[in-house]
């Protein structure tokens, strides 16, 4: 669940540019000559991205040249803003590329992205680290305050120069060029890592042949099972995956003790298999590589180097939060354990509570307790019919409409366009969605844009997820789980729809990492609102809606298993912490690294790290240093989402609030004054502890 951001950044010389193919035959040459100037994805083909990475290289390098040479003394609108808008075909076919590398790649794609990392970092590199450009910039920066610019003026002013000193701009010659170096390293590192991560998952392939394999899955998860072995040419049998729609149910239900270890113990050993997919050596060199370029910046860790531009400022600040909030968890997460122990020795066969008996046992409690599983709820819970939930929230609250497009080009079948508009009927943007896993997809989700949200140009918006699949006759049905998740990316979404800024760099969600998750994590809220289920959880065959008795069990088991899900959370930030906080890399055993940060959390063996060291890719795509975003955002949300039921969950007046202050404002103030601006206060830590049921 994350922002998918791409890199917009390159430059090369100009004798590489023969490739590039007549302009008239590359969509990314011009603006798409589509309607709403959607991406031409029937017209893009894989030989046309290349040419045009270059020809944006060029063509940015020439907009710069054209800032440096200009004999008018550097203003705001000539320097900053004309740097803001200096990309476009860049701007263009990076959105498009980046989120296809994740959505639907094909080992073409990744060959291409490999090769052009080094080039989009030399080109980055240039960007930053050139003088005369900086010196044009710096002279803006210097007299701001005399400048009368607005408040959102002075946020991307500010941010421009940040940018530029953060990328080495004051660094000496030799400095500058080691970095240029790390930088290509970590770019081809980083996307090496991910790849390795995409194998892994695609490489696992569980098959059973005996029926008495498959005890306690339910049928559909059978069914489903069923066609994934057929698709894979292995007709009668049954295949799982390492997807999260196959890997958790089959955790959750199934009785074989045996295979469970087999699923469980593939996943957590992702990149760590002394294989081609090995991970262990790239993040250990992606660590020490970002340790020598913090260094060489003046910072003393990694982490207080991305911190430094953050809501949270320092690296204590999040270290106090996250050690508060483990004081609560990690007791809660024992509890749980101590209970699910009983449950398995009530079974008489003398076993042990291990990592792979967790979900399936906290299903048997949670029928146990509240006399409801996931059999019950996923009826309910027709993804067409969530979606339009989720689509109604947004009507109810924020007045705005999203009405399905056909004959939009698009990259797969699965993916639906909707055009967005607002209460006055003047259009808010282009929203893609594309809910199924596949082969060539990376696993979880994510929101990206095509197009950012400009002055009168709006946003093209994409949610790209893997939920449960349709099978057969029977549609795609999902877990809670997965209806949060849905809501959470549809909350992004509305982030990058709703913004009304002036300036690319400030728009949308170009926000600091740990205010990027407010507006995605309050819209999980509405989901098990008891009005809201009311609105869209129906069932898929009689169309009745939720039970008020289901309702009642959904929201008394809230806190239930918070213990285990906010402990693996908090292990995996603390991790990311703690990989990012390093002062020295000698020697770097990354396994011994893990253990010992864990060990010395007193973290139980039932439960592991959300994510390990080989496998964590929020780390590589932009979350080092940055997984307690969740976290620290968790904070915001749930102190948020009070204002909306101390007036009531649909008021007008909050809402219209939240939008002004919060969706509508990007990164054009102060995240902190915004918060404020919307609540009337500091966040309070207490509704996230009532919430989690640690309070």
């Amino acid at each position: 669940m994350m922002i998918k951001k791409t890199l917009t950044i390159l430059a090369v010389s100009c004798m590489m540019y023969s490739c590039a193919t007549k302009t008239e035959s590359n969509p990314f040459f011009t603006e798409f000559q589509t309607q709403y100037g959607v991406p031409s994805f029937d017209k893009i083909k894989l030989e046309h991205y290349e040419p045009a990475f270059l020809k944006g290289i060029e063509e940015q390098n020439q907009n710069i040249e054209a800032i440096i040479e200009s004999p008018e003394i550097p203003t705001f609108e000539n320097t900053i803003v004309a740097l803001d808008n200096s990309a476009p075909i860049l701007d263009r076919v990076s959105a498009i590329f980046f989120n296809m590398t994740d959505a639907e790649t094909t080992d073409s794609l990744t060959t291409l992205s490999i090769k052009l990392a080094p080039v989009l970092s030399e080109h980055d590199d240039n960007i930053s680290l050139n003088e005369k450009l900086f010196k044009r910039v710096n002279d803006v920066y210097q007299k701001k305050d005399s400048l009368n610019l607005t408040t959102e003026q002075e946020r991307l002013l500010d941010k421009t120069y940040k940018s530029f000193v953060r990328s080495g701009a004051n660094l000496n010659t030799e400095g500058q060029t080691r970095l240029r170096e790390i930088n290509k390293e970590l770019s081809t590192l980083g996307i090496t890592f991910s790849n390795n991560i995409l194998n892994e998952n695609n490489a696992f392939q569980l098959f059973v042949d005996k029926e008495e394999d498959l005890a306690g899955l339910p049928k559909w998860f059978r069914q489903s099972a069923a066609e994934e072995a057929n698709a894979a040419g292995q007709p009668g049998k049954w295949l799982f995956t390492l997807h999260n729609a196959s890997r958790l149910p089959f955790l959750q239900y199934s009785e074989n003790r045996p295979l469970r270890e087999q699923i469980y113990k593939a996943y957590i050993n992702r990149g760590n298999n002394n294989d081609g997919n090995d991970n262990k050596e790239n993040i250990r060199k992606i660590v020490s590589l970002r340790l020598e370029k913090a260094k060489l910046l003046g910072f003393d860790c990694y982490a207080n180097f991305v911190l430094d531009e953050t809501m949270a400022k320092n690296t204590d600040n999040v270290m106090n939060l996250l050690n508060n909030l483990w004081s609560y968890a990690l007791p809660k997460a024992k509890a749980e354990a101590t209970e699910l122990q009983k449950l398995m020795d009530k079974e008489g066969k003398g076993e042990k509570l291990e990592a792979w008996d967790w979900w399936y046992y906290t299903e048997k409690l949670r029928k146990e307790k509240y006399n409801l599983s996931e059999e019950d709820t996923k009826p309910y819970f027709k993804l067409e019919n969530v979606r339009n939930g989720a689509f109604t929230v947004a009507n109810k609250l924020y007045g705005i409409t999203l009405t399905k497009l056909e004959g939009v080009p698009t990259y797969h079948p699965d993916v639906e366009v909707y055009e967005v508009k607002d209460a006055d009927g003047s259009q808010l943007g282009i929203f893609y969605v594309d809910y199924f896993p596949r082969s060539g997809k990376s696993g979880g989700a994510w929101m990206s844009n095509y197009r950012e949200q400009q002055g009168d140009t709006r946003p093209l918006v994409c949610n790209v997820c893997s939920f449960t699949k349709p099978v057969g006759d029977t549609p795609s049905l999902l877990t809670m789980d997965e209806v949060e998740t849905l809501f959470h990316e549809f909350g992004h979404a509305l982030h990058g729809l709703l913004t009304k800024c002036e300036y690319k760099g400030t728009s949308g969600t170009n926000v600091v990492r740990d205010f990027v998750e407010l507006p995605s994590q309050i819209n999980e809220h509405w989901a098990t609102e008891p009005e809201v289920l009311k609105m869209y959880a129906k069932h898929y065959q009689t169309g009745e809606v939720i039970p008020d008795e289901i309702i009642e069990k959904i929201l008394q088991q809230k806190t239930f298993n918070q213990g285990f899900m906010t402990t693996e959370l908090l292990a995996a930030a603390i991790l990311d912490m703690n990989l990012h906080m390093t002062k020295d890399v000698k020697n770097l055993n990354m396994l011994v690294f893990e253990k010992e940060a864990m060990d010395k959390l007193n973290l139980i063996p039932e439960i592991a790290p959300r994510y390990r060291v080989t496998y964590f890719n929020h780390i590589i795509g932009g979350y080092a240093a940055g997984y307690y975003s969740y976290l620290w955002a968790n904070v915001l949300d749930n102190d948020a989402f009070e204002a909306f039921k101390e007036h009531g969950i649909f008021d007008k007046n909050t809402a219209d609030l939240f939008r002004h202050n919060v969706l509508e404002k990007g990164d054009s103030e102060d995240p902190m004054v915004l918060y404020r601006n919307f609540r009337g206060a500091e966040p309070s830590l207490e509704p996230l502890l009532k919430n989690r049921g640690m309070k």
